[in-house]
């Protein structure tokens, strides 16, 4: 059903290209692919994102947030929903979070999508991740996963945008999804220590010049995430840029609700 629901606006032809993995030999390959107990990362750009990644890999999708290593698990039409909806800096209240380490032990049969920038972009450029991919088992696979389209104006990164990516989607005769699947991320790192924090907090208040922000160049807080952990999330964000032959940036979620703010202005 998925699959007609895909074909009807014309989305027919899929290139897959894998890491490592030369053409025609796929068969002998399957580990490079994701499977039960593993993670998606994937890019966010569009609601046939959570389409294309269903009808290849019946997952369980979650929403995540820059501020907490937990994510909140959704349905499929929640994720497709989430697509064309704002930007959101922390879950609405009373949500419940769940770790990805207690989500992948609970379903072993089952992938797990995240989508770590937590909110949808144009597809020129990668966001700051997300902490909630730190919260995954050291055993478990990340499987960073870039989808882009021709033309690419089904993308959707101003909210609520209906009727507009209906027509986008609809008016064009065929839409090509383009996929890149790269090779698996573990993730090593173990978690920073509180106490040390706690007794660094004033240094980096201190240190902080007025105004200014302590997060580093892609726009993660210093304190949140240590230099492991970092580590971690910088193997993903590369392998979304370079799959999608983009750049990362450090915009971060409080910038697109900014800037969505201002395009409406703009609108109205």
């Amino acid at each position: 059903m998925l699959w007609v629901i895909l074909g009807a606006p014309g989305i027919w032809w899929i290139d897959l290209q894998i890491d490592g993995v030369k053409k025609g030999s796929l068969a002998r390959e399957k580990q490079r692919l994701p499977a039960p107990s593993s993670i998606i990362a994937s890019s966010f750009t569009s609601p046939v994102d959570a389409l294309y990644l269903a009808a290849i890999f019946d997952p369980i999708f979650t929403v995540s947030y820059p501020g907490t290593r937990q994510v909140r698990p959704i349905s499929l039409l929640g994720a497709i929903l989430r697509a064309l909806s704002g930007p959101e800096e922390a879950p609405p209240a009373g949500v419940k979070l769940v770790d990805l380490g207690t989500l992948v032990s609970e379903n072993p049969d089952s992938v797990i999508v995240v989508f770590p920038e937590c909110t949808t972009t144009n597809g020129k450029g990668i966001l700051p991740l997300s902490p909630s991919l730190l919260n995954v088992p050291s055993t478990t696979k990340i499987f960073p996963i870039n989808l882009r389209y021709s033309p690419p104006d089904i993308t959707t990164p101003v909210p609520g945008r209906y009727w507009s990516f209906l027509w986008n989607l609809l008016s064009q005769q065929t839409h090509c999804i383009r996929v890149r699947i790269a090779e698996a991320v573990y993730n090593p790192a173990k978690p920073g220590d509180v106490s040390s924090e706690k007794r660094d907090k004033y240094l980096d208040n201190f240190l902080d010049l007025p105004g200014e922000d302590s997060s580093d160049s892609s726009g993660m807080r210093k304190r949140g995430v240590n230099a492991e952990e970092q580590k971690v999330l910088d193997q993903v964000g590369e392998a979304l840029a370079r799959l999608g032959r983009v750049k990362r940036v450090g915009l971060t979620v409080k910038d697109k609700a900014a800037f969505v703010g201002a395009w409406s202005k703009k609108i109205r």
